[in-house]
């Protein structure tokens, strides 16, 4: 763990807890890559969700209620191939869980968390892309927070968050102390500066959100190097609707020089928010997550942070059937990874209780398994959605790929139930998926049943003219395709 900070709390106590995992190193952007590596040059992927140090599988941190639960459920998250969780520093839906109380005031018990989650995660060997204020409930709640001038805060009004110099320094406060406690930890993965970042928190103009990233990202970025030799990567989210608004904001979201990656949040109206089948959620991933490759550039890292069935869950007060549930979960990863993501997205769990089911662990462990057969050390992708062709006109395909490797997903459109998911079709007949752009020679081809978590074939196919032919078999429902380079 890091040294006791300058603000005068203790060194974190150590609490017995299990077996100690590998010594982790940091994350860092592969050079000139979309993709990410740790300092030992191994590739990383980000795999996770978000959780909530109010939801129950972390709630036991809160007062050392149950360490040893929450030790094993991080440690369940590793055997299902989860790498790195989102939280945030506080979580405001109730009254009992502010990092600030008074604003400047650090509160001791929520320290102490933080000191054990930290250390629980360096020992299970997972990561935390964190942001230091829940926007959401902060906003719905605003009469309520420290921060609020009304309640001895800095802040007169959450229309100000982004232009109120209080504020701004208030801002810097916690993220130092959030930095100097933790920020030396190897379990942090980045920064989330900023949770949904919007107009309305600097007076409704857009223009007031490139300065606010400029000077909090700059400002931290010269903060931990001065205090730990390095920086910590950083980013940025945003609730993805807000580009059609606000198509300004699309330079610094995705392209702005201070930050380390490109983050947004996936909440289409009608498809992902309130989805009535499993299949037209994830093409709409797939479209969305196209834009906002091409947005970030060829070598930036870019993913989705949260996505889920808000509008369903949130308004309608409905939780999603676990079945259906989980097949919109898994076809939404694919579609994402596949479409040049950097892993499967991060879900908001959006169910009662908020927790992710069964399945979509077994999901995720499929997506990392998959994951070998890319080298994405090596990969500078390109998104080829447009231009993929399956012979199969009742697949749709999803994907990516340079000159010497492309991934691809392929999913039925005719085959949907009344239920909403896809019934396999038996009937289906081999074919094959025409991939461009390759350089002519061989290649090995490996099809993987997402379902399953299962490789299905490996064969060989050549590229002539910029263009590979690769048989693939049946699609009976969904299958994920990985081309590379022979040996």
């Amino acid at each position: 763990m890091v040294p006791a900070c300058r603000t005068g709390y203790p060194a974190p106590v150590h609490v017995p807890l299990g077996s100690l995992a590998p010594a982790m190193a940091r994350v860092r952007v592969v050079p000139g890559s979309p993709y990410f590596t740790i300092d030992d040059g191994a590739s990383w992927t980000p795999i996770g969700h978000n959780d909530a140090i109010t939801w129950p599988d972390l709630a036991p941190l809160f007062r050392r209620r149950d360490l040893a639960a929450v030790e094993r459920h991080l440690l369940e998250l590793r055997a299902h191939g989860v790498t790195c969780i989102r939280l945030m520093l506080e979580y405001c839906h109730g009254e009992h869980r502010y990092l600030e109380r008074p604003a400047g005031r650090f509160v001791p018990a929520m320290v102490r968390l933080w000191d054990d989650l930290f250390r629980l995660l360096e020992r299970v060997g997972l990561r935390v892309l964190l942001t230091p204020y829940d926007t959401f409930f902060m906003w719905i709640r605003w009469q309520r927070h420290p921060y609020a001038r009304a309640n001895g805060g800095p802040c007169a009004g959450r229309d100000t968050w982004l232009t109120c110099p209080e504020t701004r320094r208030a801002i810097k406060q916690r993220l130092a102390f959030a930095s100097d406690r933790w920020g030396g930890s190897p379990a942090l993965f980045a920064w989330d500066l900023w949770n949904e970042i919007h107009p309305a928190h600097g007076g409704d103009d857009p223009a007031a959100i490139a300065p606010f990233i400029d000077d909090l990202s700059t400002w931290l970025r010269t903060h931990e190097r001065s205090r730990l030799g390095y920086a910590n990567l950083q980013t940025v989210s945003i609730f993805g609707p807000e580009l059609i608004r606000f198509p300004a904001l699309v330079e610094p979201i995705f392209r702005h020089r201070s930050l380390d990656f490109a983050n947004t949040h996936l909440y289409e109206h009608g498809t992902i928010d309130n989805p009535h089948d499993t299949v037209a959620p994830a093409l709409a991933a797939a479209r969305l997550m196209r834009a906002a490759v091409i947005d970030a550039g060829p070598a930036r890292p870019v993913f989705d942070s949260e996505h889920g069935p808000i509008h369903r869950f949130k308004d309608r007060k409905q939780t999603l059937p676990s079945a259906f549930d989980d097949e919109y979960f898994r076809h939404i990863q694919w579609a994402h990874l596949a479409s040049g993501g950097a892993g499967g997205g991060m879900r908001w769990p959006n169910r009662h209780p908020h927790v992710l089911t069964r399945g979509m662990r077994v999901a995720q462990r499929g997506l990392a398994d998959f994951l070998p057969l890319i080298d994405w050390s090596a990969f500078r992708r390109r998104n080829l959605s447009a231009a993929l062709r399956c012979a199969d006109r009742g697949v749709a395909t999803v994907g990516c790929g340079d000159e010497r490797q492309a991934l691809a997903w392929l999913v039925r459109t005719d085959a949907i139930d009344a239920e909403g998911t896809l019934a396999p079709r038996h009937d289906a007949s081999a074919t094959v998926l025409h991939v461009p752009g390759l350089a002519d020679g061989a290649y090995d081809v490996v099809c993987y049943d997402t379902r399953a978590g299962a490789i299905v074939t490996r064969t060989r196919a050549e590229s002539e003219g910029g263009e590979l032919v690769a048989a693939v078999g049946p699609v009976r429902s969904d299958l994920a395709v990985a081309v590379r380079g022979a040996a």
